[in-house]
């Protein structure tokens, strides 16, 4: 990566707030959004497959008492590119849910435990269950969560991140916000029932509590159980989540952009051919 790429990365954290969240920038709330290595970034990125198993394992053990994925179906766990569960621990994982399903033949519904057919249920039968069980705040679904969370950037840098191929805004929030609970500055009152984050882009508050902590989830693979070490690996997770065919994309723009280097080599060699005998 040339010297220029690197300094125009570096400037992406600053970059953020001028030109995705003017408003919380006049209101004085700087958010510190660091910039991580992931191993999907770069035009030729693909997801870790470890990593996006023991981001699983994170979420089912941490955030799926409050946050759903109700567009992710238990069948994907398998499919390549993913986290690659075989089938027999995918079927395995979807037994420990329940669905609530039917009606059946006499118009009651039932509750069944859930196949690879089934998508995620959510932890609340509806919004207002899930706002009663949270003081008010509802828990937001994790299925897009890696690119809704992906602040809009504007001119420049946009420009840039077509070059340097950067699209990881969404995990580096993401982790940032789940690292970013630490002691409020001197004179900040904090309000009861919230947390000081200085990586919340809607302010410097937030109504979740630290989710993480170093030794939370055990990792059987020898990976550091750290706060951050958590914090990667779900929002790796996330990211496959919000996009699970990002592989395939990848893969299917190189043959896209090699044809038409060719084709276009093609064009002006046959150009050549047919006007070299014309006198201009």
């Amino acid at each position: 990566m040339s010297t220029m790429i690197k300094m125009v990365r570096a400037l992406t954290a600053a970059a953020v707030i001028a030109v995705a969240a003017p408003a919380l920038a006049a209101g004085g709330h700087k958010p510190n959004i660091e910039q991580y290595e992931w191993s999907f970034a770069g035009p030729f990125g693909t997801y870790d497959w470890a990593q996006l198993q023991r981001g699983f394992k994170v979420y089912q053990e941490v955030c799926q008492a409050c946050h759903g994925m109700r567009l992710i179906a238990f069948r994907n766990l398998m499919e390549e590119g993913g986290p690659s569960f075989t089938e027999d621990q995918a079927k395995a994982i979807a037994a420990d849910y329940i669905i609530v399903d039917g009606p059946d033949d006499y118009g009651d519904m039932f509750e069944r435990p859930a196949i690879l057919a089934d998508r995620f249920p959510s932890p609340f039968p509806n919004e207002q269950a899930a706002r009663a069980a949270n003081n008010g705040a509802y828990p937001p679904d994790f299925s897009l969560i890696a690119k809704a969370r992906a602040a809009h950037r504007g001119f420049p840098w946009f420009v840039f991140d077509i070059f340097t191929q950067y699209a990881e805004l969404g995990p580096d929030y993401i982790t940032s916000l789940l690292t970013g609970y630490v002691e409020p500055p001197e004179g900040k009152e904090v309000p009861e029932g919230q947390y000081y984050n200085d990586a919340f882009l809607a302010g410097e508050f937030i109504s979740m509590a630290p989710p993480l902590s170093d030794e939370l989830v055990e990792y059987t693979d020898g990976t550091p159980m750290t706060t951050e070490q958590y914090a990667k690996d779900l929002s790796a997770f996330f990211m496959w989540a919000a996009e699970p065919h990002m592989e395939a994309r990848k893969q299917m723009g190189f043959r896209v952009m090699l044809f038409l280097v060719i084709f276009a080599g093609l064009l002006y060699f046959t150009k050549q051919a047919i006007w070299r005998d014309v006198k201009h």
